[in-house]
């Protein structure tokens, strides 16, 4: 089979094991990524939040400070993630409607993007918003996270969903 450059698959090698992409001939770029996910919550958890009475502290202030945690160590979690210096990470938390929204920006200059990283800082503040409300509300969801925004790169600007997160 005669394969080009674009036809292979980036994390396998030619014997079909998983390998980290090769990045080294590549040129830095800024990067960019923004993921946005949710937590649905039952209204006594929402009514704890809002006074700030939920027993393990101030939920949303611990849930934006794991997620920014997280993103750190993406490539520690992330078997084949690059590991790359950050140079600005935001993690943003609010109740609405039922739900906990979460949003997490990640900019770096690199060879390689920051979705995972975003992912999850978002992924991680979302399990934390679980473990710290769990006593008030067992039967939270994570729902939707998910990359609404990227650029730099080859592809340049991407929106491939739109943003849910309450402004």
């Amino acid at each position: 089979m005669n394969e080009s450059n674009d036809d292979k698959l980036t994390h396998m090698d030619d014997a079909g094991r998983a390998r980290m992409v090769d990045v080294v001939d590549k040129q830095p770029t800024a990067r960019r990524a923004v993921a946005e996910g949710r937590v649905r919550i039952n209204d006594a958890l929402a009514a704890a939040i809002a006074s700030n009475t939920v027993a393990k502290g101030n939920l949303l202030d611990v849930a934006r400070l794991a997620g920014i945690a997280a993103a750190k160590r993406t490539d520690e979690l992330i078997p084949l993630c690059h590991t790359l210096p950050l140079e600005h990470v935001d993690v943003e938390a609010k109740v609405r409607d039922g739900c906990v929204y979460l949003r997490a920006e990640a900019r770096t200059t690199s060879k390689t993007g920051v979705e995972m990283e975003a992912l999850t800082a978002v992924s991680v503040a979302a399990l934390t918003v679980i473990d710290m409300g769990k006593a008030i509300d067992p039967g939270m969801v994570i729902e939707h996270v998910r990359v609404v925004e990227k650029s730099g790169g080859r592809r340049g600007d991407v929106r491939p969903h739109a943003s849910e997160f309450p402004e």
